[in-house]
């Protein structure tokens, strides 16, 4: 092109659709797209690790205080089951650390004793999701849930854990002394972050404990 007085002016050439192209896709995604991804994907990190491992974290216990401390925090059923126990306190209320008590002192007697549980590892397992399911019920509903309708459940899955921790005891004061501190730590720390944690991601700790749960009682079958 040239001007009015004969010089020459630059050209404007438009971006090439290839530019553009490389340009939209060298976008970096918005920082609300991945805080929603992370989730989703610790998840799915989080369960096929879990459908890798036995779903019998169980066995002969060796007496002694850090053995019985560190029984609770290795079978990954039991570590669910206590994390699932305090979310569920925090979010209901603490009454409902009760029932889990009653729970455990009535099945740790019983799994001492010698008594069996017909498919006792799938259950243990199954317990973990049907915690998990009730908090999740506990959010949805608009009125609180009566505290015997949850209690109940809480208690029979804790109990179905302390059987199998019966049955694995070596019977002395002290692994009891362990399991029963590390179990409490637990159950507190779960309480505690809970509260303090948005509804949101409470919500999606109960899908994950319900999720996990399910896997761990189908890995046998696999």
């Amino acid at each position: 092109m040239q001007a009015m007085d004969g010089s020459s002016l630059p050209e404007h050439r438009s971006p090439s659709r290839t530019a553009l192209a490389r340009t939209d896709s060298a976008m970096p995604l918005p920082p609300s797209i991945h805080r929603s991804l992370l989730p989703a994907a610790a998840a799915g990190l989080g369960l096929s690790l879990l459908s890798a491992l036995p779903a019998s974290a169980h066995g002969v216990a060796d007496a002694g205080f850090g053995s019985g401390f560190a029984h609770p925090l290795l079978g990954f059923d039991h570590l669910l089951l206590l994390l699932g126990v305090g979310a569920a306190a925090s979010c209901i209320g603490p009454s409902l650390l009760l029932f889990a008590l009653v729970g455990a002192v009535i099945g740790a007697v019983i799994g001492a004793g010698g008594a069996q549980l017909p498919l006792a590892e799938s259950l243990a397992a199954l317990a973990v999701s049907g915690v998990g399911a009730l908090i999740l019920q506990a959010q949805r509903r608009s009125q609180p849930l009566g505290l015997a309708m949850v209690g109940a459940p809480v208690a029979l899955a804790v109990a179905i854990h302390a059987l199998l921790h019966g049955q694995e005891a070596g019977g002395a004061l002290t692994w009891w002394l362990g399991v029963g501190l590390a179990s409490s730590a637990v159950v507190a720390c779960s309480f505690l972050a809970v509260r303090r944690l948005p509804e949101a991601w409470t919500a999606r700790l109960a899908l994950l404990l319900t999720l996990a749960g399910g896997v761990l009682a189908l890995a046998p079958l696999s």
